[in-house]
């Protein structure tokens, strides 16, 4: 793994500020800069309705977790790079910035307990309906049914991505329906999904300005950024629910 170089305004991972803004803003608004983040958007796509009604009944499902009648879980997958994920920069007004990113990448596939804010994940060199299993199955030991235990129920919260919506992956999800039920978000709807939040604080404090030259050691920061949130959560349970860094 290449630190890069040690200067005084280089960025450590985990923290939130590199210089100070007002240092640059005057300089770079007289070139015609200002400091912005990338925005997504999917304006036009969304099903409304859907949006509305099923942020309503994520809203009642979360009392329920709340309240201890229910497991709420967030699931979703993101990818790391091994090529520095730049949180911010300065650019041209109007302009878009491009980096040439020949890396490779680190699927990351993750469930988030609503109510204990423990964050699960996996990893895998693949995004594939076998690696969605293979996180069901660390489900399976963390939430599901043990002899002589009772069991809550598990609500799973997932979108309609292909790996879900697979032959092997339905069936995976009809073979513990006797325990886990899942609540299917519309399409086009990132935000009713409360663990992307949680991927843009991995990447944003952990993984940012950093290079990787060996997958192992992307694969290992990973694990132990998820870890160091997980701590933290239990340490302070007060921390931000986006469990941020």
């Amino acid at each position: 793994m290449d630190p890069g170089p040690a200067r005084r305004g280089d960025r450590a991972p985990g923290r939130r500020h590199d210089l100070a803004r007002a240092t640059l803003e005057g300089a770079a608004g007289q070139r015609g800069l200002r400091y912005r983040r990338p925005r997504h958007t999917l304006k036009g796509r969304q099903d409304a309705e859907a949006v509305a009604r099923v942020g309503l009944r994520l809203s009642l499902r979360k009392q329920q977790a709340q309240a201890g009648d229910i497991v709420l879980l967030f699931v979703d997958e993101s990818e790391a790079l091994t090529h520095p994920y730049l949180a911010r920069a300065w650019a041209p007004r109007g302009a878009d910035l491009r980096v040439p990113a020949p890396a490779r990448k680190i699927a990351v596939l993750g469930a988030l307990d609503h109510a204990r804010r423990d964050l699960v994940v996996t990893t895998a060199r693949t995004k594939r309906s076998t690696d969605f299993i293979g996180l069901l199955e660390r489900l399976d030991g963390l939430y599901g049914p043990r002899p002589g235990q009772p069991t809550k129920p598990v609500v799973l919260v997932l979108d309609n991505g292909p790996i879900h919506t697979s032959k092997a992956s339905r069936a995976a999800l009809d073979a513990r329906r006797h325990w886990l039920i899942v609540e299917w978000l519309p399409r086009y709807a990132p935000e009713l999904n409360d663990i992307e939040g949680v991927w843009r604080d991995l990447k944003a404090h952990h993984l940012a300005h950093r290079t990787f030259t060996e997958l192992d050691d992307l694969d290992t920061t990973i694990h132990d950024a998820v870890a160091n949130l997980n701590h933290r959560r239990q340490r302070d349970p007060l921390v931000s629910p986006r469990i941020s860094a």
